[in-house]
């Protein structure tokens, strides 16, 4: 396919004013590098927003790309800001991003739950939590 990508980090999405956070590890290679917002556009994204679209956290079963309407009553953002080879971060890209990640739960003053996606995602949530 060809397709235009994004190619750089990529920040979180979603309402700020939520409970809600859901973690994830990072930016997948054909997803959220290529369309510029964490979990769109690729297989996981798919089975994601179905799920997050029943309970009422997102207003429309897809997320395919940034301009696509996707409205959330959560905030969504990865661990890891820029794609890891691999999918396999080493622990300098891990300490790297944590301050993104920090001042993201600084600014989520209303937060209440985490569901951290994965190893990555739960390990980067309980790493802030024992910093804090």
């Amino acid at each position: 396919m060809d397709w235009d990508y994004w190619g750089k980090g990529v920040p979180g999405y979603g309402d700020p004013n939520s409970k809600i956070l859901i973690l994830g590890l990072a930016p997948a290679a054909h997803g959220g590098n290529r369309t510029g917002r964490v979990f769109t556009g690729d297989k996981s994204a798919d089975f994601l927003f179905k799920c997050l679209h029943h309970v009422g956290i997102a207003n429309q079963p897809n997320s395919d790309h940034r301009d696509d309407g996707l409205d959330l009553n959560g905030y969504m953002t990865p661990a890891l800001n820029c794609v890891p080879p691999g999918d396999k971060p080493t622990a300098e890209e891990k300490t790297n991003c944590a301050p993104y990640l920090a001042r993201e739960f600084e600014l989520l003053k209303n937060l209440k739950i985490v569901l951290g996606l994965g190893k990555i995602g739960f390990d980067a949530c309980l790493n802030h939590v024992r910093k804090s």
